[in-house]
Formats: structure tokens, sequence, C-alpha cells
């Protein structure tokens, strides 16, 4: 595994905040390729550094976070944070549906945001496994459903993390030479036994 460090792009209209979430990173080790006050330049910066990860604020000029969350996520560029000062329901539901794979509420702290890294970077590795597996979007859809479900069973039964049962996942399906999403499944119908298996 390499050591080189994570390197991150901020897009945050807020200059006093931009500033913070730097030091709060490089405090940490990752480093920042570059900070970017709206929508806009946030997604053409991506495309053209391809980042590790991406933290975009939601309200920003010319083009919102959400909206740059929606095109960086479906261009699988890098996973996507989104930063707010609003905890509404309505706005982390909107940002998941844009893609990103994890939610900060202002103020945040180191504490905070490190785990949220963490966790963002862990689902878009799922999600990149999986659609390199699948190339169809509908099958994706489908085999992340049930993948999600499966991973939910072994939490369940096997007092697995979501990040262990993923990886559970993907190692059995390549020594099994089987998808994960028949393995999933077989997870599934396992479970169900009684009912016949799928």
């Amino acid at each position: 595994m390499s050591s080189e460090p994570i390197r991150v792009l901020i897009a945050e209209d807020e200059a006093l905040i931009r500033l913070d979430l730097k030091e709060m990173l490089e405090e940490e080790g990752y480093r920042v390729v570059a900070e970017v006050g709206d929508g806009q330049q946030a997604v053409e910066r991506a495309e053209e550094l391809r980042p590790d990860l991406v933290i975009l604020d939601i309200q920003m000029p010319v083009l919102d976070g959400l909206s740059a969350a929606e095109r960086i996520a479906s261009a699988r560029i890098a996973p996507v944070i989104v930063l707010t000062a609003f905890s509404q329901r309505e706005l982390v539901e909107r940002a998941r549906d844009a893609g990103a794979m994890a939610y900060l509420v202002k103020p945040f702290s180191k504490n905070d945001l490190v785990p949220a890294i963490e966790v963002a970077r862990g689902r878009f590795a799922e999600m990149t496994a999986l659609d390199g597996e699948v190339k169809d979007l509908g099958e994706r859809l489908e085999t992340r459903k049930v993948v999600e479900r499966a991973k939910g069973r072994l939490m369940a039964d096997q007092g697995m993390t979501e990040a262990e049962a993923f990886r559970w996942i993907q190692r059995t399906a390549m020594n099994q030479r089987t998808s994960m999403k028949a393995l999933a499944e077989s997870i599934l119908a396992a479970t169900t036994a009684g009912e016949g298996s799928a």
C-alpha cells in the first residue's frame, strides 16, 4: 500500500472556513491540491486534477454544491463530502441522491472530519468495485441493493462492521469465482432457508 497523502479538493465560498478546513486536513496528513469558491470551479478542477476526495459546501455561487456533487459523483471522479450549516433532513436526502458519500454539519471539528473522510472513501471504493463488476445501469442498481441487504444480514448475524461485511463479500466472491451479486443472493437465500434457495 502506498503512503502517498490523500489528495483533497476543497470547494467553499467562505474563505475563513476554507482556510480552517485546509489547516485541519493538512494537520491530519492530507494534501489539499485545490481550493475553489464556487461549484462550477469545483467540477472543472475535479475533472482536471482527479483528486482522491472532494469536499463541497452546499451553498455556493455559480453552481451550488449539490449540483456540483452530482456531476463529480456521476463521473465517478472522487468521493464527495458535503458541508452545510443546515442539518435539515431534506438536504441530507438531496445530498445522498446527488451522490455525496458523507455529510458534515458546520461547525465541525477534526474529530468529525476524519471519520467522514474514511466513510466517504470506503463507500466510494465499494461503489467503484460494484460498477467494475456490472456495466448495465439497471443491473448495477439491482446489484447494489442486493449487496446492501446481504451486508446488513452479515452485520446483524456476524457482528461485522459495514466495511468488514463488504470486504468479506468482495473477497469471498473472488475466491469462489462468482459475482458479488450472486454471493449476496446466496447469503440472503441461506438465511431464509426453508423457502427454497434463490
